[in-house]
């Protein structure tokens, strides 16, 4: 979810919309004049952006039983 608001809203405000961000999680798009100009996002630690960024990413197991290969072994360590 994307909330917007003016840099004239934002600044008076500020605190507020930080909070906001921090307790739900939104995205926040600041405009200047209707044309955007910074956003301002939760932080996410980089361990969760990685597992956030390979979700999904496996559409399906051939099979899940097979050993692992010798090449694919040392690509895990």
């Amino acid at each position: 979810m994307e909330k917007t608001v003016s840099k004239a809203g934002f600044k008076p405000k500020a605190l507020e919309y930080f909070r906001l961000v921090e307790e739900t999680g939104i995205e926040l798009v600041i405009t200047d004049r209707g044309r955007p100009v910074a956003k301002i996002t939760p932080y996410v630690p980089r361990e969760k952006a990685a597992v956030k960024a390979l979700r999904r990413s496996v559409l399906r197991y051939e099979d899940p039983t097979e050993p692992v290969a010798v090449e694919d072994w040392e690509v895990q360590k």
